[in-house]
């Protein structure tokens, strides 16, 4: 086999490799010892392969490495080993060395798959503990907040300028019941809304402050918050709630009044 055609076809690569028939490792191995120059090109290649193999390696685990240690010192025990000057090294010989160092790299490799593995899962054990104090972090600034709410109203109705007001329902609503604090002082009305039932979504409540016989918007009245704060009207002489279209209105529906209070 001539040297033009072991180059040509990449037989030198396969040989290499592992990959060629008997007979074309037979035929590459005559090539080999016979030209000088296609020996040399071999051996560059062969370190190539080398090179790139240990550049890559990474230690593997402590288990894996004894375990190879230990399969080479058995191996070595029965087959014997031989001391070789590079100069007087054989294909042959070569090529299995090359072997034993892919067999390396191939574990190195594996080697790095499972640090990788290990990487991966602490850096998704590491998300997960940033997304829950994320998450513990946000639930304590509602609390702080909650709190922080709760400590205002809990001044705003304790203080002893606080004028409390129970507007109890009439007919048209007998079971509602709403608590009025007002504080003449501050100009400050503050609303519990806790005992008004829930209304439909085409109606809300609203409240009206009667001032002289007219009657002044003081805003809406929700059921899903506990406490309201609603405009203070000076000279009021009562409390009013009606039943109004969504969005409230700009005079009170005198029929869908629901409680009241005298001040």
């Amino acid at each position: 086999m001539d040297k033009k055609k072991i180059i040509d076809e990449g037989l030198l690569e396969l040989y290499l490799l592992g990959e060629l028939g008997d007979k074309e490792v037979v035929a590459v191995e005559k090539a080999l010892n016979e030209d000088m120059e296609l020996r040399e090109q071999y051996r560059i290649m062969e370190e190539d392969f080398e090179r790139m193999a240990f550049e890559n390696a990474v230690d593997p685990p402590e288990k894996v490495k004894q375990s190879l240690k230990s399969s080479l010192e058995s191996e070595n025990k029965e087959v014997g080993v031989r001391q070789l000057n590079s100069a007087s090294e054989s294909p042959t010989f070569q090529r299995s060395r090359l072997l034993v160092a892919a067999s390396l790299a191939a574990l190195f490799a594996l080697g790095s798959f499972w640090l990788y593995l290990r990487w991966q899962t602490a850096e998704e054990n590491l998300q997960l503990l940033q997304q829950q104090t994320a998450e513990m972090q946000s639930r304590i600034n509602d609390l702080e907040q909650n709190y922080q709410e709760t400590n205002m109203r809990y001044q705003q109705i304790n203080n002893p300028n606080v004028v409390p007001l129970v507007l109890v329902g009439n007919q048209l609503l007998p079971e509602s019941k709403v608590i009025a604090y007002l504080n003449h002082a501050t100009k400050e009305v503050v609303v519990n809304s806790q005992g008004l039932p829930t209304l439909d979504a085409e109606k809300v409540y609203q409240m009206w402050a009667d001032v002289e016989g007219e009657m002044i918007n003081m805003g809406l009245v929700p059921t899903n918050q506990q406490w309201i704060s609603l405009k203070y009207i000076d000279h009021a002489e009562s409390l009013n709630i009606t039943i109004e279209p969504p969005g409230g209105n700009d005079h009170p529906t005198v029929e869908n009044l629901i409680s009241n209070v005298i001040l």
